[in-house]
């Protein structure tokens, strides 16, 4: 670092800052389907920065409309750019016309997260060939999918679980999330429009929760090795989010964590694994870190492999 430290010419210093920067791990999210390229575009409109963003459908009419930088036509020949009729054998063959088309945008990627709501044509059928994909490049690679509503129907629900039985052969971990569950932490009164964007907004927090702790400066950070000892091969995971303001607010965000509905029936209790962030304004202290992380690891197993990191996140301040 001595040598950044003392460089004077700015180009030299912003070259060397720039290798610096190259050096930590590449992260890509790809968003696949209707679902997944939503979930991007909630991403970039949050200014999600420091991960490479694209999005892949059979849906051209979807693709021209979305502001993502990088985006990939996947089956022209098959679909014709109509998309896969909600059929996922349509979207599995899609994604195997591109193949090249699709390594070419997963190649020198450290670690990929391939997102997509799980229950439609082109999400359940190509997410699993996608990830596959990274994986055989070398990547870390975590899917975080969500389950559809009730409401959807049956053959939704069932095409959601064999695609989710794919992806878990392919990828080193899946994060689910169930549509349904959210309806406990939304109003009655929300419009069907909001509820899908809350399920969106849900798999960026899950996406974006992770990759903070590597690349977001804080309190206490984590680098590329520590979250790949977690979630290498680790199968099946879970994920709990909560939020609080005020006096003991950490403890509070924590307790509402391991006691969220997107758990489903499942508990930390048996998590082999597990990594916390911590995130809140410039006022959050290692204290109320500390005390967080503590009821986190109470609950879990005892033999669990935790991490923890804090991020600190402006716009909380106050």
């Amino acid at each position: 670092m001595a040598d950044v430290r003392h460089a004077t010419d700015p180009a030299t210093l912003r070259l060397k800052l720039d290798e610096e920067k190259r050096s930590g791990a590449r992260i890509k999210v790809v968003g696949v389907g209707g679902g997944g390229s939503n979930a991007v575009n909630r991403m970039v409109a949050a200014g999600f920065d420091g991960v490479e963003f694209i999005v892949a459908n059979t849906d051209l009419q979807s693709l021209r409309f979305n502001p993502a930088p990088n985006k990939l036509q996947i089956g022209a020949k098959l679909t014709k750019g109509l998309g896969a009729g909600a059929d996922p054998n349509v979207g599995r063959q899609a994604a195997l016309e591109d193949t090249e088309k699709l390594i070419e945008a997963l190649d020198g990627a450290d670690m990929v997260f391939v997102t997509t709501g799980l229950g439609g044509g082109t999400g359940t059928g190509a997410a699993p060939v996608i990830a596959s994909l990274a994986s055989e490049l070398g990547a870390l690679t975590i899917a975080v999918v969500t389950k559809p509503f009730k409401f959807e129907g049956r053959k939704r629900a069932l095409q959601a679980e064999r695609g989710l039985e794919e992806l878990r052969e392919c990828v080193d971990t899946v994060i689910t999330i169930p549509n349904e569950r959210l309806l406990a932490t939304i109003a009655r009164t929300t419009s069907l429009t909001d509820a899908f964007a809350s399920a969106d907004d849900v798999l960026r927090q899950a996406i974006q929760g992770i990759s903070d702790l590597i690349l977001v400066p804080g309190l206490i950070n984590l680098d590329f090795a520590d979250v790949k000892t977690i979630m290498s091969g680790m199968g099946l995971a879970i994920m709990g989010t909560g939020h609080a303001e005020g006096e003991g607010r950490a403890m509070a965000a924590a307790n509402a964590a391991i006691s969220s509905p997107l758990l489903e029936d499942a508990s930390v209790k048996g998590a082999r694994g597990v990594i916390i962030n911590v995130t809140g304004g410039h006022d959050l202290s290692l204290i109320e870190v500390s005390e967080a992380s503590a009821i986190i690891q109470e609950a879990a197993h005892e033999d669990a492999n935790i991490i923890f990191g804090a991020v600190v996140d402006p716009k909380m301040d106050g």
